[in-house]
């Protein structure tokens, strides 16, 4: 079942994803060269503290694992589910996806960005332009009466045809109660297929491009996810309402 959210239901999540986005934009002004991957969670924890809702990440389980960290920073070669560290610190050139997720009023916001840590190499400065991109022309597929494959497709095609590998294993999800609701969004597919997308769905579609091949590995941790071959990954995502109006980006900051 795809939960279709309510008036209610739809106001708390706008509530839950702007604290979200607001926590991501101000994260995302302190990577710097020299500062510790820790030292960025404890700020998102102070940060998602200061809007009084709880990161959604911390100790969440899988199987027998607690995540045991407050946001997921993703370094270079790792795709998603990094996990800060002291030992983890960030040199002129790297890139680092930040993902933010917060629980507040009962409802997730779910949302992240990768930015580069100064100046970059030119492919991967496209990387991280062609995975934004990709994002927005997969959320202008979120159209009441299109299916979920459409969005799956548009942005594999976009990805591949600039030579870039998608990942398969992680897909976007369905997001409300619960960080993972129905359905699945792969981030490849063909179209036509897959659920009928409907008024009230609440989607996060997130990208996840790799330099190089498609293929992925998990670390010894049972979280951290990286490319197969060591190239870098990048990690675009907004949480998204489904309307008649057309698709709704929920997670905007707060203004200042």
């Amino acid at each position: 079942m795809i939960p279709i959210k309510n008036p209610e239901a739809i106001k708390r999540m706008r509530e839950s994803c702007a604290i979200a986005a607001t926590v991501l934009a101000r994260l995302k002004e302190q990577v710097r060269p020299g500062i510790t991957t820790y030292d960025l969670d404890q700020i998102g924890r102070d940060l998602i503290a200061s809007f009084g809702a709880r990161s959604a990440c911390h100790g969440y389980q899988l199987h027998s694992r607690r995540y045991p960290a407050y946001t997921c920073l993703s370094v270079n070669d790792e795709v998603v589910h990094g996990i800060g560290s002291l030992k983890r610190i960030l040199r002129d050139g790297d890139i680092i996806s930040l993902d933010v997720v917060v629980e507040y009023n009962g409802y997730i916001g779910d949302n992240a960005m990768t930015v580069p840590v100064g100046a970059t190499a030119p492919r991967t400065t496209e990387l991280l332009k062609v995975t934004e991109e990709a994002l927005y022309l997969g959320i202008k597929q979120a159209v009441v009466g299109n299916r979920i494959g459409d969005i799956s497709h548009t942005v594999q095609t976009y990805v591949e045809a600039r030579g870039f590998g998608i990942v398969r294993e992680m897909v976007g999800h369905g997001v409300g109660r619960e960080m993972h609701e129905e359905p699945q969004i792969p981030n490849f597919g063909r179209r036509n297929t897959g659920e009928k997308i409907k008024p009230g769905m609440t989607l996060a579609i997130e990208p996840m491009v790799n330099l190089g091949g498609y293929q992925v590995r998990t670390l010894a941790d049972g979280w951290t996810v990286v490319t197969t071959d060591g190239s870098p990954s990048a990690h675009f995502e907004h949480t998204v309402l489904t309307a008649d109006s057309g698709p709704e980006i929920l997670t905007i900051p707060r203004a200042s």
